[in-house]
């Protein structure tokens, strides 16, 4: 079997619902309103968890962007179009979907954040110690990693292995992405972040952080 993390998004109509199976996961509202166990998530608010979830809308329906991590058969091919959840009037498509091949060994963490650069900053080159999903919500990017290049606007998402060096250089405004990250579970309130560079360590950093999930998930 092999361990996979994937992004989709789902919109729902006003009072749209869908039922999502049991595997660890962050959902992120990008817009509208949700409740999920009793709770309202509006704008930027998130749920995360391992167990089955039941989702419905609000009276103005919701956008959502939703990273799960599962276990496929190692013949199946990640690209193709996960599985719509069960519900009523619901659309989703997968945006990412990612093989593991650097998943860290041991007990796992699953964090969600967002992470946002002032006009122009920057990330020095880094990597973090484990994988990702990241999503573009407001700005732009360019992410340069293992020889390549490549420029995102908003709701581009990016696989990032976590081991390959990253650097980050964001547009000349204000610049946000979404991320969830399979770390190891000794990351639990910790930073996972390296910089390469012994000059870059000193420097000041001008991306800053907000933890929405820092869940500790059964291995996979």
């Amino acid at each position: 079997m092999l361990p996979v993390l994937r992004l989709c998004e789902d919109v729902l109509p006003n009072g749209g619902e869908m039922a999502l199976p049991a595997h660890p996961r962050m959902v992120f509202v990008v817009h509208g309103a949700v409740t999920v166990a009793d709770r309202i998530l509006r704008d930027e608010e998130t749920f995360n968890g391992e167990g089955a979830a039941a989702v419905k809308a609000g009276k103005d329906g919701a956008m959502l962007w939703r990273w799960e991590f599962l276990t496929v058969p190692d013949s199946d091919r990640t690209d193709r179009t996960a599985p719509a959840p069960d519900g009523r009037g619901v659309v989703s498509r997968q945006r990412l979907a990612a093989p593991l091949q650097t998943l860290p060994q041991g007990a796992l963490l699953l964090r969600g954040d967002s992470v946002a650069f002032p006009p122009g900053g920057c990330a020095y080159l880094h990597r973090h110690q484990g994988p990702g999903i990241r999503c573009l919500i407001e700005g732009g990017i360019r992410i340069d990693t293992r020889g390549h290049s490549a420029s995102y606007g908003p709701g581009g998402a990016w696989y990032e292995t976590g081991p390959d060096g990253v650097f980050a250089q964001a547009a000349d405004r204000p610049t946000r992405f979404i991320r969830v990250m399979i770390l190891p579970r000794a990351c639990l309130g910790k930073s996972s972040i390296e910089y390469l560079n012994a000059e870059d360590k000193a420097k000041p950093k001008s991306q800053s952080y907000k933890i929405y999930a820092d869940m500790p998930i059964g291995n996979q």
